[in-house]
Protein backbone atom coordinates (compact mmCIF):
# COMPACT_ATOMS: atom_id res chain seq x y z
CA UNK A 1 0.00 0.00 0.00
CA UNK A 2 1.39 3.59 -0.89
CA UNK A 3 2.42 5.99 1.55
CA UNK A 4 -0.81 7.56 2.82
CA UNK A 5 -2.20 7.18 -0.91
CA UNK A 6 -5.98 6.34 -1.56
CA UNK A 7 -5.16 7.42 -5.40
CA UNK A 8 -5.17 4.76 -8.69
CA UNK A 9 -7.97 2.74 -10.51
CA UNK A 10 -8.82 -0.91 -10.47
CA UNK A 11 -7.26 -2.43 -13.57
CA UNK A 12 -10.37 -4.90 -13.93
CA UNK A 13 -12.97 -1.46 -14.12
CA UNK A 14 -14.90 -2.89 -11.31
CA UNK A 15 -14.93 -0.21 -8.46
CA UNK A 16 -15.05 -2.05 -5.16
CA UNK A 17 -15.27 -0.92 -1.06
CA UNK A 18 -15.29 -1.41 2.18
CA UNK A 19 -18.66 -0.97 3.79
CA UNK A 20 -18.71 0.75 7.15
CA UNK A 21 -21.64 0.90 9.21
CA UNK A 22 -22.00 3.22 11.58
CA UNK A 23 -24.64 2.83 15.00
CA UNK A 24 -26.32 5.54 15.70
CA UNK A 25 -29.12 4.93 17.83
CA UNK A 26 -31.63 8.02 18.79
CA UNK A 27 -29.29 8.54 21.71
CA UNK A 28 -26.09 8.75 19.93
CA UNK A 29 -23.39 7.85 21.15
CA UNK A 30 -20.44 10.89 20.86
CA UNK A 31 -18.29 11.34 17.55
CA UNK A 32 -14.84 10.04 18.79
CA UNK A 33 -16.30 7.16 19.84
CA UNK A 34 -17.89 6.22 16.45
CA UNK A 35 -14.71 7.08 14.82
CA UNK A 36 -12.24 5.47 17.09
CA UNK A 37 -14.77 1.96 16.32
CA UNK A 38 -14.62 2.70 12.68
CA UNK A 39 -10.97 3.21 12.44
CA UNK A 40 -10.46 -0.08 14.30
CA UNK A 41 -13.24 -2.16 12.65
CA UNK A 42 -11.49 -1.32 9.30
CA UNK A 43 -7.75 -2.64 10.21
CA UNK A 44 -9.45 -5.46 12.47
CA UNK A 45 -11.30 -7.03 9.41
CA UNK A 46 -7.93 -6.61 7.41
CA UNK A 47 -6.19 -8.72 10.56
CA UNK A 48 -8.64 -10.59 10.38
CA UNK A 49 -7.33 -14.64 10.29
CA UNK A 50 -9.97 -15.29 7.42
CA UNK A 51 -8.42 -12.02 6.00
CA UNK A 52 -5.04 -14.16 5.82
CA UNK A 53 -4.12 -16.25 2.89
CA UNK A 54 -6.10 -19.52 2.83
CA UNK A 55 -8.59 -17.68 4.44
CA UNK A 56 -12.14 -17.52 3.29
CA UNK A 57 -11.99 -13.35 3.33
CA UNK A 58 -8.61 -13.33 1.76
CA UNK A 59 -9.50 -12.88 -1.93
CA UNK A 60 -11.89 -10.35 -1.71
CA UNK A 61 -9.89 -8.18 0.78
CA UNK A 62 -6.71 -8.55 -1.60
CA UNK A 63 -8.83 -8.12 -4.79
CA UNK A 64 -9.60 -4.53 -2.93
CA UNK A 65 -6.96 -3.43 -1.54
CA UNK A 66 -4.84 -4.53 -4.60
CA UNK A 67 -6.70 -2.83 -6.91
CA UNK A 68 -4.14 0.33 -6.20
CA UNK A 69 -7.21 2.18 -3.88
CA UNK A 70 -8.63 1.32 -0.09
CA UNK A 71 -12.07 3.09 -1.11
CA UNK A 72 -14.90 2.50 1.83
CA UNK A 73 -18.45 3.91 2.31
CA UNK A 74 -19.92 4.56 5.25
CA UNK A 75 -23.80 3.99 6.16
CA UNK A 76 -25.51 4.30 9.53
CA UNK A 77 -27.57 1.42 11.04
CA UNK A 78 -30.02 1.65 13.83
CA UNK A 79 -32.16 -1.26 16.15
CA UNK A 80 -33.21 -4.09 13.27
CA UNK A 81 -31.00 -2.61 10.70
CA UNK A 82 -28.16 -3.07 13.14
CA UNK A 83 -28.84 -6.51 13.79
CA UNK A 84 -29.37 -7.75 10.40
CA UNK A 85 -25.94 -5.99 9.71
CA UNK A 86 -24.55 -8.61 12.06
CA UNK A 87 -25.18 -11.61 9.31
CA UNK A 88 -23.17 -10.04 6.82
CA UNK A 89 -19.57 -10.72 6.74
CA UNK A 90 -17.29 -8.17 8.54
CA UNK A 91 -15.96 -7.50 11.85
CA UNK A 92 -17.84 -5.09 14.86
CA UNK A 93 -16.25 -3.08 16.53
CA UNK A 94 -17.40 -1.50 20.35
CA UNK A 95 -21.27 -2.55 19.47
CA UNK A 96 -20.78 0.68 17.12
CA UNK A 97 -19.19 0.38 14.06
CA UNK A 98 -18.97 -2.94 11.37
CA UNK A 99 -16.81 -3.07 8.78
CA UNK A 100 -17.85 -5.04 5.79
CA UNK A 101 -16.04 -7.70 3.56
CA UNK A 102 -15.17 -5.60 0.39
CA UNK A 103 -16.95 -5.90 -2.57
CA UNK A 104 -18.21 -4.21 -5.46
CA UNK A 105 -20.61 -1.38 -5.02
CA UNK A 106 -23.01 -2.09 -7.28
CA UNK A 107 -23.28 -5.54 -5.57
CA UNK A 108 -24.60 -5.40 -1.85
CA UNK A 109 -26.28 -7.28 0.16
CA UNK A 110 -29.96 -6.25 0.84
CA UNK A 111 -29.38 -5.79 4.29
CA UNK A 112 -26.47 -3.42 3.41
CA UNK A 113 -28.79 -1.45 0.59
CA UNK A 114 -31.45 -0.71 2.26
CA UNK A 115 -29.14 1.38 4.66
CA UNK A 116 -28.66 5.14 4.25
CA UNK A 117 -25.44 7.07 3.17
CA UNK A 118 -26.29 10.35 4.46
CA UNK A 119 -27.50 11.78 7.73
CA UNK A 120 -24.65 10.26 9.62
CA UNK A 121 -23.65 14.17 11.55
CA UNK A 122 -22.92 13.95 15.34
CA UNK A 123 -22.01 17.02 17.37
CA UNK A 124 -18.08 17.86 18.01
CA UNK A 125 -17.29 16.49 21.26
CA UNK A 126 -14.40 17.22 23.83
CA UNK A 127 -12.50 14.33 24.61
CA UNK A 128 -9.71 15.20 26.02
CA UNK A 129 -5.92 14.41 25.73
CA UNK A 130 -5.36 11.07 23.99
CA UNK A 131 -3.93 8.77 26.41
CA UNK A 132 0.48 8.19 26.36
CA UNK A 133 1.79 6.71 24.11
CA UNK A 134 -1.08 5.75 22.43
CA UNK A 135 -1.06 6.04 18.47
CA UNK A 136 -3.54 8.83 17.30
CA UNK A 137 -5.16 9.78 14.04
CA UNK A 138 -5.72 13.54 13.93
CA UNK A 139 -7.91 14.96 11.97
CA UNK A 140 -7.53 18.02 9.90
CA UNK A 141 -8.75 21.36 11.08
CA UNK A 142 -8.84 22.87 7.54
CA UNK A 143 -11.35 20.58 6.02
CA UNK A 144 -14.81 19.92 7.58
CA UNK A 145 -16.23 16.19 7.24
CA UNK A 146 -19.16 14.32 8.03
CA UNK A 147 -18.96 11.48 10.58
CA UNK A 148 -19.72 9.55 7.68
CA UNK A 149 -17.00 10.87 5.80
CA UNK A 150 -14.33 11.05 8.55
CA UNK A 151 -15.21 7.49 9.07
CA UNK A 152 -13.59 6.27 5.75
CA UNK A 153 -10.92 8.31 6.45
CA UNK A 154 -9.60 7.05 9.91
CA UNK A 155 -10.32 3.91 8.01
CA UNK A 156 -7.74 4.41 5.85
CA UNK A 157 -5.41 6.49 8.91
CA UNK A 158 -5.28 2.76 11.14
CA UNK A 159 -5.06 0.41 7.72
CA UNK A 160 -1.75 3.14 6.45
CA UNK A 161 -0.45 3.14 9.95
CA UNK A 162 -0.77 -0.77 10.57
CA UNK A 163 1.05 -1.38 6.91
CA UNK A 164 4.12 1.29 8.09
CA UNK A 165 4.73 -0.10 11.56
CA UNK A 166 4.92 -3.23 10.01
CA UNK A 167 7.69 -2.13 7.32
CA UNK A 168 9.59 -0.57 11.04
CA UNK A 169 9.46 -4.36 12.14
CA UNK A 170 6.64 -3.38 14.34
CA UNK A 171 3.84 -4.83 15.02
CA UNK A 172 0.91 -3.87 13.13
CA UNK A 173 -1.82 -4.30 15.55
CA UNK A 174 -0.95 -1.69 17.95
CA UNK A 175 -2.74 1.00 15.06
CA UNK A 176 -6.25 -1.12 16.15
CA UNK A 177 -5.60 0.87 19.51
CA UNK A 178 -5.62 4.39 17.44
CA UNK A 179 -7.10 7.11 19.25
CA UNK A 180 -9.22 9.89 17.04
CA UNK A 181 -8.20 13.49 17.68
CA UNK A 182 -8.89 17.29 16.40
CA UNK A 183 -5.31 18.25 15.19
CA UNK A 184 -4.18 22.15 16.45
CA UNK A 185 -3.50 24.07 13.99
CA UNK A 186 0.38 24.77 14.56
CA UNK A 187 0.87 20.88 14.58
CA UNK A 188 -1.22 20.40 11.68
CA UNK A 189 0.81 22.87 10.08
CA UNK A 190 3.94 21.72 11.03
CA UNK A 191 3.08 18.06 9.71
CA UNK A 192 1.83 19.37 6.04
CA UNK A 193 5.16 21.22 5.55
CA UNK A 194 6.99 18.49 6.26
CA UNK A 195 5.00 16.20 3.34
CA UNK A 196 4.86 19.21 1.29
CA UNK A 197 8.65 18.73 1.52
CA UNK A 198 8.62 15.15 0.41
CA UNK A 199 5.80 13.94 -1.56
CA UNK A 200 6.39 9.73 -0.43
CA UNK A 201 5.47 10.70 2.90
CA UNK A 202 8.41 9.24 4.41
CA UNK A 203 10.29 12.29 5.62
CA UNK A 204 6.88 13.10 7.55
CA UNK A 205 7.31 9.70 9.15
CA UNK A 206 10.81 10.29 10.08
CA UNK A 207 11.34 13.19 11.63
CA UNK A 208 7.54 13.58 13.13
CA UNK A 209 6.20 10.31 13.07
CA UNK A 210 3.05 10.61 11.22
CA UNK A 211 1.87 9.18 7.72
CA UNK A 212 -0.80 11.35 6.03
CA UNK A 213 -4.53 10.29 4.15
CA UNK A 214 -4.15 12.01 0.97
CA UNK A 215 -8.23 12.00 -0.67
CA UNK A 216 -9.31 11.16 -3.84
CA UNK A 217 -12.09 13.99 -4.12
CA UNK A 218 -15.33 11.88 -5.10
CA UNK A 219 -17.00 13.42 -1.86
CA UNK A 220 -16.84 16.61 0.30
CA UNK A 221 -13.42 17.44 -0.49
CA UNK A 222 -10.61 18.69 -3.00
CA UNK A 223 -8.51 15.59 -4.80
CA UNK A 224 -5.33 14.91 -2.99
CA UNK A 225 -6.64 16.78 0.24
CA UNK A 226 -5.15 15.61 3.47
CA UNK A 227 -7.89 14.50 5.35
CA UNK A 228 -5.92 13.10 8.71
CA UNK A 229 -2.74 12.01 9.44
CA UNK A 230 -1.75 8.82 11.49
CA UNK A 231 1.07 9.26 14.06
CA UNK A 232 2.31 6.25 15.92
CA UNK A 233 2.32 7.40 19.62
CA UNK A 234 3.70 9.84 21.89
CA UNK A 235 4.07 13.42 20.36
CA UNK A 236 4.82 13.66 16.92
Amino acid sequence: MPWGSDDGEPADGVVRAMTLVLRLEREAPTRTAVLEAAAAAALALCLDERAAPEGEWFDAVATWAGAGRIRKLSRRARTAHWRAVQEVPGVTVGELARALVPGPVDDVPHEVRRLQIGGTELPADEPGPPPAGRPVIWLSPEVEQTVGKAAAQVGHASMILATVLAADGADPALALDAAVRPAARDDWARWIAALDADATGRAAWESHGVVPVRDAGFTEVAPGTVTCVAARGGTP
